[in-house]
């Protein structure tokens, strides 16, 4: 029996990557998001290249009621999810605290911290019942150090730091592991939504190295959630050999 895993934020980068890879190696998959037509477009790639059963759910993780409407419409085989991926984050801006952006800042954590909340309350309710499940939290290098002009971000990846470790406690009784994976520079969609679409800015973050790329991601994660039942891989940094911490960068 093919086991089930919810991965959010399905429709691009390291989420797209890591429900592709899941769907290829015996997952079936439930895959959200906020915009429909690129779910849709990933619920085709998924049937055309995999075996696997798909169930697509659009809705916005900052959302708590369109969350738990959500969940609560599964049914049959769907209620029963052996792993979630919480993916759906991102970072909006570069600015010192002083001439932050006020949205940004509410953007980031609203989604980061508060959208991977909501998730984790309906999914892990399911799992405790089952006394069983694996909850992968997406972290980032900015959860373990900071860097100038990221004083929002960098709080939220701390605070997914703060409540995987929370998780991973109050979930021991039940069998549920909860891990974290904590990438460095990774070349997706995130360095556009950072600078609000300004292609050049979002290319010159990676001139001159060589990122990660959500493949990358996925197959760490892909070697997480198919570990043995006994073995939890707690956290998980993950640089480009170009990279040796937040700010540290060897450019050619």
């Amino acid at each position: 029996m093919r086991k089930i895993a919810f991965v959010t934020g399905a429709t691009s980068g390291i989420g797209k990557a890591t429900a592709l890879l899941l769907a290829s190696n015996g997952f079936d998959l439930i895959v959200t998001g906020r915009r429909v037509d690129l779910l849709n477009q990933l619920v085709l790639s998924i049937k055309h290249e995999t075996e696997a059963d798909i169930l697509p759910l659009c809705f916005d993780v900052r959302n708590q009621d369109q969350v738990g409407k959500a969940v609560d419409s599964l049914s049959g085989k769907w209620q029963i999810i052996d792993v979630l991926v919480n993916n759906a984050g991102l970072a909006v801006g570069l600015e010192p605290v002083q001439s932050g952006v006020v949205d940004d800042w509410e953007r980031m954590i609203d989604t980061n911290v508060k959208g991977l909340l909501y998730v984790s309350r309906k999914i892990s309710s399911i799992m405790v019942e089952r006394k069983s499940g694996h909850i992968v939290n997406l972290s980032s290098i900015a959860g373990h150090e900071v860097y100038p002009n990221g004083a929002a971000y960098c709080a939220s990846k701390h605070a997914v730091q703060a409540i995987t470790k929370t998780m991973r406690i109050e979930l021991l009784p039940f069998g549920v592991k909860v891990s974290s994976i904590s990438p460095g520079m990774v070349d997706t969609e995130f360095s556009i939504v950072r600078f609000k679409g300004d292609q050049q800015r979002a290319d010159n973050v990676y001139k001159g190295l060589t990122p990660l790329y959500a493949q990358d991601i996925a197959d760490a994660i892909l070697y997480m959630v198919t570990r043995p039942a006994h073995v939890n891989i707690a956290d998980l940094i993950i640089l480009p050999t170009d990279q040796a911490s937040a700010r540290d960068f060897h450019r050619r």
